[in-house]
């Protein structure tokens, strides 16, 4: 079951963050900064996937975002990592390929996309689980 969903930025600012279990606000921004340190700190030969605390992070590198879902024990790496990629194919489709730098610049015009971004992901998880689908139809919608 997925438990959060994180963009984040070369820095380890957060761009975008979505959690479907609950987690208190305080500890929302802890995790937040270990999390994204903990895939920051890697370097690209190393593997994708990091036992974390009592859960697992998926994790994917598109230019200067970084793109990390925090997992249980039992959901199979490899389809997060794939969900992760249809999930950007889904920001390209409504943003026509934004940059983070773009996103940093104009956040208040952005604010209604991020809702799509949000959208989408809702479109892609339900309850925590992963529903994959076409990604023309997540932009369709």
């Amino acid at each position: 079951m997925i438990k959060f969903f994180l963009m984040v930025n070369k820095q380890g600012q957060t761009r975008l963050s979505k959690y479907y279990e609950h987690v208190d606000i305080n500890k929302r921004a802890l995790l937040e900064t270990e999390v994204s340190k903990s895939c920051l700190s890697r370097s690209s030969e190393q593997c994708s996937f990091i036992e974390y605390k009592d859960f697992k992070l998926i994790y994917r590198q598109y230019a200067a975002l970084f793109v990390v879902v925090g997992v249980n024990d039992t959901e199979n790496e490899m389809a997060i990592y794939e969900f992760i990629h249809n999930f950007v194919e889904v920001l390209d489709g409504y943003f026509s390929r934004v940059s983070e730098l773009d996103v940093s610049f104009f956040c208040t015009f952005f604010h209604g996309m991020w809702q799509k971004a949000h959208s989408g992901c809702d479109h892609q998880v339900l309850q925590g689980c992963s529903v994959m689908q076409a990604w023309q139809l997540s932009i369709s919608q």
